[in-house]
């Protein structure tokens, strides 16, 4: 099952359809490689193993001619899962079960795929590297004595360690990007709008979106073409026609005019980052492509501007956590109000309180337009920088983060340094663009390194296309994580 395991998706899902492989044992592999793996990882906080195996054993006895047809995959925790818990990785939601499924989870469904589970992440999406889950911090597959990013860490997890063929999660300011370049996978965030919300519990409503992880471009690719289009139960989704993604991966960039902003390879990058995106850069300018140096002058206020715009939303959007309709409710409340207080005291961890609290501030009478209405007239300015650069050129290139994954606990009591993480995967959710991640070398420790490819709006065909030139042009996305290869090597054995 190895080999085919590693296969392209599209691959692997042509040899469900044409019978050459029953789903049940694609599922039972996965099943199998999870009850190995994730004592390590612990990427999932929910397996649904009973669940996967009968809805693999109807696939099998009806057939599909499913895009993904019989692929075993799993969904970051904040995405409904009728009769599956959604919690948020959160214990306001510890036990709470959906009574629907988001519209991404049943276009996966209508395109044949198999629901493993729920995947961990940073509490109700909030964090940079998986250590604010209520549960338990999930573990970087490439080294677990460091973090795999967030708040998509579960996901990018999930797919490196090749517990599961693709995951989605959701991206808020970085939160597909970044974990996917700390596991070395590819990670999508696509045009705000492109990706029905239905169903993603919210955190910022102006900046959430959800998109696929995956090993390669090419399975990002064929997933979106999944999830694209338009959804009338979400007044945010945008009325397209999305094209073939995956035909767009044509292998040709000639001519194609590539932007690298400075501000992005300046100070406070790791050598070893910077190293990585200028050897990026060379293969582009070798591919035909024509690269130059240009200048985006609000990226400076990108990070204020986020948590000042995310905080404020996610304070309006907590708010329905009050301990009255749903949730977790404290059973000694003295009155309504010590109700609502102790509740949200003890159900919301740290970060959630801390972003709830600084949101409350900025909306706060008297100062909500010298903070909130300013951080809006200052993200107009960051996609105005976009646009101008977008008017000459066709794509952005830059590192996904400035550093490759670090040390768990090396950033928990230190909320700034970890925000600033984010410093190059904000600035494109203030402005909506779509960016992809994907592998594009390796620090000094071997860690992976995450080279970010932006596109317009609605450009997505762009994006993948660049970015899948970059990665038939190099090997980086052919490493695996030792955890992965001593699996493979048992299973060989076996």
């Amino acid at each position: 099952m190895g080999h085919i395991w590693d296969a392209p998706l599209a691959h692997i899902a042509r040899s469900v359809r044409q019978k050459e492989l029953s789903v049940t044992e694609l599922v039972a592999h996965a099943l199998a490689r999870i009850d190995t793996v994730d004592r390590r990882v612990r990427a999932f906080l929910t397996v649904d193993g009973d669940g996967a195996l009968a809805r693999a054993r109807l696939l099998d006895a009806q057939g599909t001619d499913g895009v993904l047809a019989g692929l075993p995959m799993a969904i970051k925790d904040n995405i409904s899962t009728r009769g599956i818990k959604t919690t948020c990785a959160s214990k306001m939601l510890e036990h709470f079960v959906p009574a629907y499924d988001a519209t991404v989870v049943a276009r996966l469904a209508d395109a044949g795929t198999v629901l493993l589970g729920k995947l961990n992440m940073d509490e109700f999406a909030m964090g940079g590297s998986n250590e604010n889950s209520a549960f338990f911090p999930t573990h970087n597959p490439w080294d677990v004595t460091c973090v795999p990013g967030g708040s998509s860490g579960g996901s990018a997890a999930a797919v490196a360690a090749g517990e599961v063929l693709f995951a989605l999660g959701s991206d808020t300011g970085g939160s597909i990007r970044q974990p996917a370049a700390y596991c070395g996978v590819v990670g999508l965030k696509p045009t705000y709008g492109l990706i029905s919300r239905y169903g993603l519990v919210s955190f910022a409503s102006s900046l959430d979106v959800i998109g696929p992880l995956t090993r390669t471009v090419e399975d990002a690719a064929l997933v979106l073409g999944v999830l694209a289009g338009h959804d009338a139960r979400d007044a945010t989704s945008a009325s397209i026609t999305p094209p073939s993604y995956v035909e767009a991966l044509t292998g040709d960039i000639r001519g194609v005019r590539i932007a690298l902003p400075r501000e992005y390879v300046a100070e406070g990058i790791d050598p070893d980052v910077r190293d990585a995106v200028f050897a990026a850069r060379a293969v582009f300018e070798r591919l035909g492509a024509h690269i130059d140096e240009v200048s985006m002058p609000h990226n400076e206020y990108a990070v204020a501007t986020y948590y000042i715009v995310a905080s404020s939303e996610a304070s309006s959007n907590l708010a329905r956590y009050d301990g009255v309709r749903y949730g977790m409710r404290v059973d000694d409340a003295q009155g309504l109000q010590d109700m609502y207080t102790r509740t949200r005291s003890v159900a919301f961890g740290e970060e959630v309180q801390r972003r709830i609290m600084l949101g409350t501030y900025a909306l706060s009478s008297g100062f909500e337009r010298a903070f909130y209405g300013q951080a809006q007239k200052v993200r107009t300015l960051i996609a105005q920088d976009f646009r101008a650069v977008f008017d000459q050129y066709d794509i952005i290139i830059g590192p996904t983060a400035p550093t490759a994954a670090f040390a768990m606990g090396a950033h928990t009591s230190d909320p700034l340094t970890m925000y600033l993480n984010d410093t190059y995967s904000i600035p494109m959710s203030l402005a909506g663009v779509p960016a992809l991640s994907l592998p594009c070398g390796a620090d000094a420790r071997g860690m992976p390194v995450g080279l970010q490819v932006i596109g317009k709006p609605f450009a997505e065909v762009d994006v993948l296309r660049v970015a899948h030139a970059f990665e038939q042009a190099t090997t980086h996305h052919l490493r695996r994580p030792a955890l992965r290869d001593a699996y493979a090597a048992k299973e060989a054995d076996a």
